[in-house]
């Protein structure tokens, strides 16, 4: 197993603990050095097993403590990481996939929540498996079910690719008789790893982007009823109450865009390399330099 497969089960242990951090608005407004008038200490959460959201959460950690923020990064699974902003734990989250995967938790916490807006237009649901596998689409799966051990290796119970999965891909394609194996992203890229280094077939749910797809030679299974959707935006969700506590804050991330190269490029220097997690802040800082002019442009919105 790689260092990135254990330091995704670490993070994921890291994230039980999550909800137990300090409330991010229970204080007053603290003055501090940020160069607005926001408020100084900031929260976000950030889903387990999400390299999306976790790299853009480092990134906008080390560009808000360069402007005088305090930053803290809370691991959850997306069900609590919702739940936490909507009930005011967290700030922020910066991976809210809409108008499909996450819409229950906006339709549940909706009256508690703030969308920003997106800043990538490019997410897609899909099922993903070794690029010499038997099949091309999601349509033969079934016929072909013992050729990939008779499973689908998902990711966490409460995602909502599982949900979409389970509520919608299963049934539409008569995928009931294959066990659906759920546990967390960390265990699913295990699987995939270990199955890609055996030589033997595996399919797997995943999403784009993720660095997967630059690591091992896998592609997507076609999904001819669209049962995973069309491609989707990532949000940035707030707390109500965000604007007021951070009117400076709030214009950038409402004018926030970072494309899927730029993401890819930022992700693979984080998980494509031999870095761990203590690692990140440096990889992200260095990142950074190699990047200036366009880090420097998000936070130029007046």
């Amino acid at each position: 197993m790689t260092k990135r497969f254990i330091r995704g089960a670490a993070i994921a242990a890291v994230g039980a603990l999550a909800l137990t951090g300090c409330a991010a608005s229970g204080a007053e407004p603290e003055a501090g050095d940020a160069a607005t008038s926001d408020r100084t200490d900031l929260t976000i959460g950030v889903f387990n097993g999400w390299p999306e959201g976790e790299a853009v959460s480092y990134l906008w950690e080390a560009i808000l403590e360069e402007q005088g923020y305090d930053v803290e990064l809370e691991y959850a699974d997306a069900g609590p990481v919702f739940a936490g902003v909507a009930g005011a734990d967290y700030d922020v989250t910066l991976d809210g996939w809409l108008p499909m995967t996450h819409a229950d938790y906006l339709e549940q916490f909706g009256d508690d929540l703030v969308d920003l807006g997106a800043w990538n237009e490019d997410a897609v649901l899909t099922l993903a498996v070794n690029e010499d596998a038997p099949i091309t689409s999601i349509a033969e799966l079934a016929d072909n079910a013992d050729a990939f051990g008779n499973r689908i290796v998902g990711i966490e119970p409460g995602a909502g690719l599982t949900g979409a999965t389970q509520d919608s891909v299963i049934p539409t394609y008569g995928l009931d008789g294959m066990e659906f194996q759920t546990s967390s992203t960390p265990a699913m890229l295990a699987e995939l790893s270990s199955a890609l280094d055996a030589g033997e077939n595996v399919v797997v749910t995943l999403w784009r982007p993720h660095w997967a797809y630059d690591e091992f030679a896998i592609r997507d299974l076609e999904d001819p009823e669209g049962t995973l959707g069309a491609a989707e935006g990532i949000h940035s969700i707030a707390r109500t109450g965000f604007e007021e506590d951070y009117p400076q804050l709030t214009q950038w991330l409402q004018a926030f865009e970072m494309d899927s190269e730029l993401l890819f490029s930022l992700e693979n220097a984080m998980f494509n390399s031999d870095a761990d997690a203590s690692d990140y802040e440096d990889v992200v800082e260095t990142w950074i330099s190699e990047n200036q002019e366009w880090v420097d442009s998000l936070t130029a919105t007046a």
